[in-house]
């Protein structure tokens, strides 16, 4: 068992902590990432991505991620492929264990842990992940106009997407398994006045289908009653809507967190109540969920980190 002593300690990877642990370089910092269960976080798992800014042609998930890594690396970040079990924020330094044992002292912790997208668990939902399975309208959306496609989910968020995809798609499944939509009044307006969204309402996926990419969905209507029906829908993209859960059960006993699990901080900062342990990312982030938007808060979790430890005399 070894113990390992840094000022700067970051849980995760993906824009938010590759940002965080570049700033926190050149800061002269030192600081010590943990990547995490997937490290590069969940741009991994798309595709092509042309939302971001600097790529003009658009790029690859895991190739921008790689681009973060290896910038962080330039500027002497030291990277472990290794992920935090325990954490112990009572005092400082803070004290993390990792899963073969060994312990980091830590003067500030940045956590970058990100969030999970929901799924229904289908196997089929990982055979297409990326060959038309997706958890992102605004991410993967522009890759599908004037094709079919389909949203599951029935609240604000699906049906922000499905509006979302109508403006680009040539028709979009909104795929609800209760009878209504849970969605504001609002929301619901705009959809169904919406003419290239069909609400199939009491309906459930099955699976999807496809021969290398993905082509169609097996749906059910009224499963398990007498009135059971099932179809199919010819789609060429499938959009999950059904919510995400932040990858944040680890620090449930020291941080303040919202009703869905994401690390309160405070105000415009990447505070939390624990002074020293700042969060950036989508584990603090329930609304925009963007890559950008968690890049720029890594940069502001370093610089945060910085001034914390210059007012506590430890630069």
């Amino acid at each position: 068992m070894e113990t390992e002593k840094t000022r700067v300690l970051i849980i995760g990877s993906g824009p938010a902590g590759y940002t965080a642990a570049l700033y926190a370089s050149r800061a002269n910092l030192q600081p010590v990432v943990y990547e995490g269960h997937q490290p590069g976080g969940q741009l991994t798992q798309t595709t092509e991505i042309e939302n971001f800014p600097g790529y003009p042609d658009g790029v690859q998930g895991t190739e921008m991620m790689e681009h973060f890594r290896q910038q962080a690396l330039r500027f002497g970040a030291e990277i472990k492929p290794r992920i935090i079990t325990k954490v112990d924020f009572s005092k400082r330094p803070f004290v993390c264990e990792d899963e073969k044992g060994d312990k980091i002292e830590a003067e500030t912790v940045i956590i970058s842990t990100g969030a999970s997208a929901k799924y229904l668990g289908l196997p089929d939902e990982e055979k297409y992940r990326g060959l038309g399975v997706s958890a992102c309208a605004t991410c993967d959306g522009f890759f599908y106009r004037n094709r079919n496609v389909a949203v599951v989910g029935g609240g604000d968020t699906a049906c922000e997407e499905a509006l979302y995809l109508a403006s680009l798609a040539k028709k979009v499944y909104l795929i609800v398994r209760r009878d209504v939509l849970r969605a504001s009044e609002v929301m619901q307006r705009r959809v169904r006045k919406n003419e290239r969204i069909e609400i199939l309402f009491n309906c459930n996926t099955e699976g999807l289908f496809g021969d290398e990419v993905l082509e169609g969905a097996h749906i059910v209507r009224f499963r398990g009653t007498p009135q059971e029906e099932k179809f199919d829908i010819n789609i060429e993209g499938f959009f999950l809507a059904i919510g995400h859960h932040p990858n944040t059960e680890l620090f449930k006993d020291w941080l303040e967190r919202d009703s869905e699990g994401y690390i309160k901080v405070k105000g415009a900062t990447t505070h939390t109540n624990i002074a020293g342990v700042f969060a950036a990312g989508d584990c603090a982030d329930p609304r925009y969920r963007q890559a950008v938007c968690a890049a720029g808060s890594g940069c502001k979790a370093a610089l945060d980190a910085e001034k914390y430890l210059m007012e506590h005399n430890e630069l």
